[in-house]
């Protein structure tokens, strides 16, 4: 998945040292600053990260992916705490 970064969430209640059990998901739903914003507010998420998926232009800039010319998605790398 090609950059932008992402922000980190933290996950409240945790004890030092307790051991965090992590899956991640990688979701497509148009434009991904809308859908990172959504998700960093929601419980048990512990990362979400924004980037590209797919295409054929080898490391896109946003400019690039914009015109629609290089198959790639937009997406969210979602990390989280299935508990």
């Amino acid at each position: 998945m090609g950059a932008p970064q992402g922000r980190e969430g933290r996950r409240e209640g945790r004890e030092e040292g307790d051991f965090l059990t992590v899956e991640r998901a990688t979701l497509g739903g148009g434009c991904f600053w809308c859908v990172e914003a959504v998700y960093q507010r929601i419980e048990g998420i512990t990362k979400v990260t924004s980037g590209y998926m797919g295409g054929t232009v080898p490391n896109p800039t946003y400019k690039q992916i914009n015109t629609g010319r290089t198959g790639h998605a937009e997406v969210v790398k979602v990390e989280f705490d299935p508990a």
